[in-house]
C-alpha cells in the first residue's frame, strides 16, 4: 500500500495506474466500482469483507472515511493492488470542507462504462438515493442490522425511502429461508391459512420475512420473539397440518411437512462477505424487495 498525503483525485488515479504496472497487470479485468462509506473504526472490517467479495466480483474498491468537516480541505489515501485483492483498492480519508462534497473526489475515480455500487456498512444516510455518493450508484446497499440502536426503525426508514437500486443486507440474509419456503410449497402446493415467524425480538430480517410471506401468500403473519440466534422458526399453517422450518442453533434446520418424515436442512447464518457478494451479483431493481418493503410499511408486525 502506498501512502498519499494532501493528495487529490488525479494523483490517486495515477497511483492506481502505477500500482497496476508494478503488479504486472496493466489491464486488470475489473467489472465494477464498489464505494464503501465507513467510519474509521470499522474500515478494516469493511475492507476485509470487500476483499473477500472481490474474488467473485473483481472491482475497484474505494473506501471513503468522512472525518470532521471543520478546517481546511484535506485528502489522504492508501492505494495499492494485490495482497488478496483481485482488483484495485484505495482507502481515502477526507477532512474539512471536502467532507461536504465527497463526490468531487470519488467521481473521477470511478471506472468508465461500468456499474457503481455504494455500501454503507453501519450508518447509512436517511435517503441513500439522495446522498451525494448514492447518486453515483446503480446499487445502494445498507444494513439495518448493523445499526447501533433502532434496528427496527432503521429498516422501516429504508423501506420508506425505497428507490430502484436500494437494498439492505437484512433482506439478503433471508434468501435461503425464502428459497426453502418456496421449494416447500412447490413440493406440496398446500393452501396456507396463517403463518408465524419466530426470531430475536429485534430482527429486521424477521420483519422482512414476515412481510414477504404476507405479500406472497396473502395471509396474516404473526411475529413471535425467541432467544435467537436470528430467525429460529417459520410455521405455515394448512388444513393438512403445519409446514415447519425450525433452526434453533443458527446452523442446521429441521424441515417438517404433513405426511412426510422430518429431515435436516443446512441453513447456516452467512458471513458478511457472502452477503455482500450476493448483492453485487445483480445491479438491476429487485422487484420482490420493493413489494416486500411496501408491505412491511402497511402491515403491523404482531409480536407475541
Amino acid at each position: 500500500m502506498i501512502e498519499l498525503t494532501n493528495t487529490n483525485s488525479a494523483q490517486i488515479a495515477a497511483e492506481l495506474q502505477r500500482a497496476r504496472v508494478r503488479a504486472g497487470s496493466p489491464a486488470m479485468g475489473m467489472v465494477m466500482t464498489l464505494v464503501i462509506v465507513v467510519e474509521e473504526d470499522d474500515a478494516d472490517g469493511a475492507m476485509r469483507a470487500a476483499r473477500a467479495a472481490s474474488h467473485e466480483h473483481p472491482a475497484r474498491v474505494l473506501g471513503v472515511i468522512l472525518g470532521s468537516a471543520r478546517g481546511a480541505a484535506e485528502v489522504n489515501a492508501q492505494v495499492g493492488t494485490g495482497s488478496g485483492w483481485t482488483g484495485e483498492t484505495a482507502l481515502i480519508r477526507l477532512k474539512g470542507e471536502v467532507v461536504k462534497h465527497p463526490e468531487s473526489v470519488v467521481l473521477p475515480l470511478l471506472l468508465p462504462d461500468s456499474p457503481v455500487a455504494v455500501w454503507w456498512p453501519n450508518h447509512p444516510p436517511a435517503d441513500p438515493a439522495a446522498d451525494p455518493l448514492g447518486k453515483l450508484a446503480q446499487r445502494r446497499i445498507t444494513d439495518a442490522a448493523a445499526a447501533a440502536r433502532g434496528k427496527t426503525t432503521a429498516i422501516h426508514t429504508q423501506c420508506e425511502v425505497y428507490t430502484a437500486g436500494n437494498t439492505d443486507l437484512a433482506w439478503t440474509r433471508i434468501t435461503p429461508w425464502r428459497a426453502l419456503l418456496a421449494a416447500a410449497l412447490d413440493q406440496q402446493p398446500l393452501k396456507v391459512s396463517h403463518a408465524t415467524v419466530a426470531a430475536e425480538r429485534i430482527s429486521p430480517s424477521a420483519d422482512l420475512l414476515a412481510a414477504w410471506l404476507s405479500d406472497r401468500l396473502k395471509v396474516d403473519v404473526d411475529r413471535k420473539s425467541s432467544s435467537g440466534p436470528g430467525i429460529t422458526e417459520v410455521v405455515l399453517d394448512t388444513k393438512e397440518g403445519p409446514i415447519r422450518i425450525s433452526r434453533p442453533d443458527g446452523r442446521l434446520a429441521t424441515f417438517s411437512s404433513p405426511d412426510r418424515p422430518d429431515r435436516p436442512v443446512a441453513l447456516k447464518r452467512r458471513d458478511l462477505p457472502e452477503l455482500l457478494a450476493e448483492e453485487l451479483r445483480r445491479l438491476d431493481e429487485d422487484d420482490v424487495y420493493a413489494e416486500t418493503a411496501r408491505r412491511l410499511l402497511k402491515m403491523g408486525t404482531k409480536k407475541k
